[in-house]
């Protein structure tokens, strides 16, 4: 996988997280614990994404 596809891969993975963290906070019912974890991974592949955009 060459590296720019592997970080297009992971921009849409970023992006689907930022739509599920949207919509568990629009939810009542969701679970804090489970919207804390979306946004750790959420920042974890920002982090992924930069670290690869400066190597």
């Amino acid at each position: 996988m060459s590296l720019s596809s592997h970080l297009n891969q992971l921009k849409k993975k970023h992006e689907h997280l930022s739509f599920e963290v949207e919509q568990a906070e629009r939810s009542p019912a969701t679970d804090r614990m489970h919207i804390k974890s979306l946004k750790k991974e959420k920042l974890r592949l920002k982090d992924e994404i930069e670290r690869l955009n400066h190597a």
